[in-house]
């Protein structure tokens, strides 16, 4: 990168999440109730333990929500926005969804809002809301959504009719820093309808309740205070850790105080309040007109500014000026300066992403990634979780059940995971918490934008404060201890690339850790020693005919295409890192021949025989499939063609011939192998030089002739391939494929958008729809393929259309259709948008883009989660990368 800018500049100075500038940012959570960390039931119900309707009342125990919120980095103080429209029940102070139980898919948020711009160290933030004119549907959303079934639509707020004729305010929220301990916050309100309506905006500032466990007595303030500049009122926040802050709001707002205090003699018969003033005081005050619900000398952990407007006119945009800052206020805190602070950051923002996006990318694309940019940022959210004192409960408590840290309980064997980190969250809602396999594909797209904090990423799951002593990944807060896809090593050698392949120091940090996972999924997942793995279900829900999860009644085991697969990757991944560590340390070379070797005799197993004497290959099919193996020795495999039997193609690496000038010790053992094992060397592609020296070598998986058959599949629009990526399972399935299995009869079929089972809770599907990580999967591995097979090997795409392409021009269009999705097409609409709102004609909708979790395999349309710029931000790695293409300037 040749350009530099102010943000640039700025990322230099912080290269740690400790850093100045990084302090303060959007890490407060969209949605803290409802989590595994603030469940202390019986049951583990936690959806239902602190549900949506407690929130305004109780004390959060980890964390915090709002709207559109920033807090420091530690979660001691947080600011966000509170909204009333005189009609709605409580204040909106967080956003509202149904729980897993409640929604026909699952858990399911029922809001508009978007994540609109950022940069990486937070000094320009921006996020919109668009909140309705009448009350809130609560109920309706909920009795809806419960009629309906798993082969129906969900029933969103738009379909309740409340939205139409635009009735509705747009809430703009712009944070930009002046310093990194000087804030200033800029709120917005459109009225869109057309009628005048009132408002009420409350932007509010809170200490996260440190002090009612009995582990921490300390107790901060939020002090309201006089101040002698005129026009402006504040409130002062102490707290023994941040220090002393002060929160300016311009004008006249009524100040309103409160503690951040769990109103427990609302909430549970007989129970007394620590304090008269509780956490839902600001809410009693403005909903209820209860004047003695807030404190009236203006002390206590909570305050708001009370903004009203009885008749906001139609197009008529409101506005509010706040500063939060370590110096006080006075008369420049809204001054000319307030607004250069707001010009500068936002035009150091676009100079910014005129740095990190190709300059030949037309509008519509730059648009896509840097919304894609934002919603990664703004998904960036502090995670406290201590599993210790979680299982073990606080001393100012009773104690948890008795069950609660019981041999396979939720979490009980991860007493040693112990997070307090800002980490990157797959989605900030309905996700709201770290994934191991998502973090991997967020971080290679955050690797574009701040490769510092991509790199801090991969490395603290390695840490020993979170991965396992075993040495396993946690796979996600419901439950550590299940089992994602090993991609970190993938992730890593990307970020390494996209950062100028220059650390080789973070390199040999996350390498070694993962020597140990490595090794964790030998002796944990492989359990004859066959060199054939299983894993579960590995984050690919209920792909399979039965959860692969759980443990098959008759004493059955799989033997899965997918999860051998995933080691192999694994292990050519860590090979590629360790050929590219000995290039410069002769000594990593005997590493790199300790994954050459094992590769080797993965490949072997799966191209040959598993430990019952059948192949995980069909050569009838060309395809692989997972192998049920009985008690008796007996073996069937599962012919289900998914995306289990596409996973292979993802082993493969490329190792130049300097290898073998490099790395005398892996050439030297690869020539034994060739010589006295020749049987080995499945795994292995030569191409000698023009003269018979030796010149490039592959490891695959996959032969050339095997790749072509399963690509043949892959790329045939009856089978895998979609208009808009590759699909998880063959619509081939159209017609249900069904199987007996231990005398039992199973189906499954094609499922293009959202799933029509209840596995895994059934808000997520991989039995048909597109989904972003494995695409890019396998774009990538048919590239890496490409290098050494060039114009020898070609495909036609699609199967049968007489259209050949070579490997990388075929990951090419795997990338196009990808990034159809969000591109506005040839009917005037975005694929993505599908039959949802956004899709309509008006530009107030359309001018929003959401990300979903995973795409309709027919039509494109966007399911699942809704801003799952986790993993579907890699639509902005692809544009990133992307050539130009033709008819476009360069």
């Amino acid at each position: 990168m040749t350009q530099r800018s102010a943000e640039h500049d700025r990322l230099a100075e912080s290269p740690e999440s400790t850093s100045a500038w990084r302090l303060w940012g959007p890490y407060l959570s969209g949605r803290q109730w409802g989590t595994v960390r603030e469940d202390y039931s019986t049951d583990g119900d936690a959806w239902n333990y602190l549900p949506f309707e407690h929130a305004h009342r109780r004390a959060y125990r980890w964390g915090e929500d709002g709207l559109g919120g920033i807090c420091d980095r530690y979660g001691f103080l947080n600011f966000a926005l509170a909204l009333w429209n005189g009609n709605d029940p409580v204040l909106k102070e967080r956003l509202f969804g149904l729980t897993n139980g409640e929604g026909n898919h699952g858990e399911d948020i029922k809001e508009y809002w978007w994540a609109v711009d950022g940069t990486p160290t937070h000094s320009w933030t921006r996020w919109l809301y668009r909140y309705p004119h009448a009350a809130y549907p609560y109920e309706r959303l909920r009795a809806e959504n419960r009629l309906r079934g798993k082969d129906d639509r969900e029933f969103e707020l738009a379909d309740t009719g409340i939205l139409n004729e635009n009735r509705f305010f747009d809430i703009a929220l712009t944070y930009a820093k002046a310093a990194p301990n000087d804030v200033v916050v800029m709120i917005e309100a459109t009225n869109h309808g057309p009628d005048a309506t009132a408002l009420h905006l409350l932007p509010q500032i809170w200490f996260r309740n440190t002090w009612a466990w009995g582990r921490d007595p300390r107790r901060p303030t939020v002090q309201r205070i006089d101040v002698a500049a005129g026009n402006l009122r504040a409130v002062e926040c102490g707290h023994a850790h941040l220090g002393a802050y002060t929160l300016a709001a311009e004008g006249n707002p009524t100040v309103l105080v409160c503690e951040n205090e769990t109103n427990a003699a609302a909430l549970f018969p007989g129970a007394a309040n620590a304090s008269a003033y509780t956490k839902d005081g600001i809410d009693t005050r403005v909903v209820h007109d209860d004047q003695a619900a807030v404190n009236p000398n203006g002390t206590g952990t909570k305050a708001a500014f009370w903004y009203r407007w009885d008749a906001v006119e139609p197009g008529e945009t409101v506005q509010v000026r706040l500063r939060l800052s370590t110096a006080a206020p006075d008369e420049h805190t809204f001054g000319p300066g307030f607004a250069a602070v707001l010009a500068d950051r936002g035009a150091e923002a676009d100079e910014f992403y005129a740095a990190v996006l190709p300059g030949h990318l037309d509008e519509q694309d730059a648009t896509i990634a840097r919304r894609a940019f934002a919603g990664l940022l703004w998904g960036k959210q502090l995670y406290r979780y201590g599993v210790d004192e979680w299982l073990d409960g606080d001393p100012a408590f009773p104690p948890p059940p008795p069950g609660r840290s019981a041999r396979g309980a939720r979490n009980a064997s991860w007493r040693h995971l112990a997070l307090a980190d800002v980490l990157c969250m797959p989605d900030d809602w309905e996700y709201p918490w770290f994934a191991s396999w998502d973090l991997a594909f967020q971080c290679v797209a955050l690797a574009h934008v701040d490769p510092s904090f991509a790199k801090e990423q991969l490395l603290l799951l390695c840490r020993e404060w979170a991965m396992h002593p075993d040495g396993q990944l946690p796979a996600y807060e419901w439950s550590f201890g299940d089992v994602n896809p090993p991609v970190h090593a993938w992730a890593a050698w990307q970020v390494y690339v996209i950062d100028g392949s220059r650390d080789t120091d973070f390199l040999i940090r996350v390498f070694t850790k993962l020597l140990l996972n490595f090794g964790w999924w030998v002796n944990r997942k492989d359990a004859d020693g066959s060199n054939l793995f299983e894993g579960g279900f590995l984050g690919m829900d209920n792909i399979g005919l039965f959860d692969r999860s759980a443990a098959l009644p008759d004493g059955s085991r799989l033997e899965e295409s997918d999860a051998t697969s995933w080691v192999a990757f694994f292990c050519l991944n860590q090979l590629r890192i360790a050929v590219e560590l000995a290039a410069s340390v002769p000594a990593w070379d005997d590493v790199a021949t300790k994954f050459l070797e094992h590769f080797l005799a993965i490949a072997h197993a799966m191209r040959r025989f598993g430990s019952q004497e059948q192949s995980l290959w069909d050569d009838e099919d060309g395809f692989f499939y997972d192998l049920l193996l009985h008690p008796d020795g007996s073996a069937e495999r599962l012919r289900v063609r998914s995306m289990v039997g596409l996973l292979p193609v993802l082993a493969v690496t490329h190792t130049p011939a300097s290898t073998a000038i490099e790395l005398p010790d892996f050439t030297a053992r690869l020539g034994w192998l060739q010589r006295r094992r020749p049987e080995l060397l499945d795994g292995l592609l030569t191409r000698n030089g023009p003269h018979g020296e030796p010149a490039d070598q592959l490891l695959a998986l996959l032969d050339t002739d095997r790749l072509v058959r399963v690509l043949g599949r892959m790329f045939d629009a009856e089978e895998f391939l979609s208009p808009y990526g590759i699909r998880s399972l063959s619509a081939a399935y159209r017609t249900p494929y069904t199987v007996q299995v231990g005398g039992q009869s199973l189906s499954i079929d094609y499922e293009p958008g959202e799933s029509r089972t209840a596995l895994f809770g059934g808000n997520s599907n991989w039995r048909g729809p597109v989904w972003f990580p494995v695409n890019v999967l396998l774009a990538d591995a048919l590239r890496t393929y490409d290098t050494f097979c060039g114009a020898d090997v070609s495909v036609e795409v699609p199967s049968g259309s007489g259209e050949r392409l070579t490997l990388g021009q075929a990951a090419d269009a795997i990338d196009a259709r990808l990034v159809a999705l969000f591109r506005v097409g040839t009917a005037g609409r975005r694929p993505c948008d599908g039959e949802r709102i956004e899709a309509s004609d008006d530009p107030l909708w359309r001018a929003q883009l959401s990300f979903n979790e995973y795409f309709d395999g027919d039509t494109g349309e966007g399911l699942g989660a809704t801003h799952q710029t986790g993993w579907t931000a890699l639509v902005a790695h692809l544009i990133c990368r992307q050539t130009p293409l033709p008819g476009r300037e360069s």
